[in-house]
């Protein structure tokens, strides 16, 4: 797997652009974690990459495919390799965690099985084997409004993994979760990029956790990057650099115009994200 990122800009209105000429190449497996500030471009990356967000200019390519010049039924099969994970979840509240894992499919069968949601008994039995993977194989059959925050985000997980993806973007997976389950989803996300070998591209505001749990920092500011490498470079330097001097233990969360903050909730924006993820799905 390789993706590659050039020369991405994005701007909402007539203000500084949120993301600024970026350049980033991302190939193998393993985890990389985007850092920085509330509208350092985080969100805005990750949404650029799977087209939820028209950049304004650059190119995306994901093997091979440039994914800013595709449209229509073509973009809907590529999105197929590309898992997304919502802060908000983006489950549909009133199906099971069974029908929840199977939309992950719906860009594999047709308008009369996804309607029906009679599903190949193959994506069926892959849906059991994931489940059981993050530990969700007793809660098959529970509706998805039932479930805590962390159980929520594992079903999620799985239907993203549904998918069969070449990577997979994580958008601030930990930021609705108690501390205590924010470390399971990223010990989770840990143990899939490592037992798949698949790379994951993980929005993070907790510093410490991407210190702990990822393989790549990239660190944003103003839509530039400000550092790229391991964990153990990340220097007391390099986070000044990064957060302006400020204190990056204190960050707030996402706030970037336009677009980031649809993440935010359980509805709003972020529902609207969960529909156009399904429908995008569909070729």
């Amino acid at each position: 797997m390789e993706l590659n990122i050039e020369n991405l800009t994005k701007s909402y209105g007539r203000g500084q652009p949120v993301l600024n000429g970026l350049n980033l190449t991302v190939d193998g497996s393993g985890i990389t974690a985007i850092i920085g500030s509330s509208g350092a471009g985080k969100s805005t990356l990750l949404r650029c990459i799977n087209r939820l967000i028209e950049p304004d200019s650059g190119t995306v390519r994901l093997n091979d495919v440039e994914l800013t010049a595709l449209k229509g039924a073509a973009l809907r099969k590529a999105r197929r390799s590309i898992g997304m994970i919502f802060q908000s979840f983006n489950l549909l509240d009133r199906l099971t965690v069974m029908e929840n894992v199977l939309a992950g499919r719906l860009g594999y069968v047709n308008f009369w099985q996804a309607s029906s949601r009679r599903y190949p008994q193959a994506d069926i039995n892959r849906a059991y084997e994931l489940l059981e993977l993050v530990g969700m194989e007793e809660f098959v059959n529970q509706r998805a409004s039932r479930l805590s925050g962390g159980q929520r985000q594992r079903v999620g997980v799985v239907r993203a993994l549904m998918q069969q993806p070449s990577i997979l973007l994580a958008d601030e997976p930990t930021a609705s979760l108690d501390p205590r389950t924010s470390l399971q989803i990223m010990e989770l996300l840990q143990d899939i990029a490592g037992n798949l070998g698949l790379p994951v591209i993980i929005n993070i505001h907790n510093v410490d956790q991407a210190r702990t749990y990822t393989d790549r920092i990239v660190g944003l500011r103003y839509g530039h990057i400000m550092f790229d490498g391991t964990p153990a470079d990340l220097d007391d330097a390099a986070l000044d650099a990064i957060y302006d001097g400020k204190d990056w233990n204190e960050d707030p969360g996402e706030a970037e115009s336009g677009g980031a903050g649809g993440s935010r909730g359980s509805g709003g924006a972020g529902g609207k994200d969960a529909k156009r993820e399904l429908e995008g799905a569909r070729a």
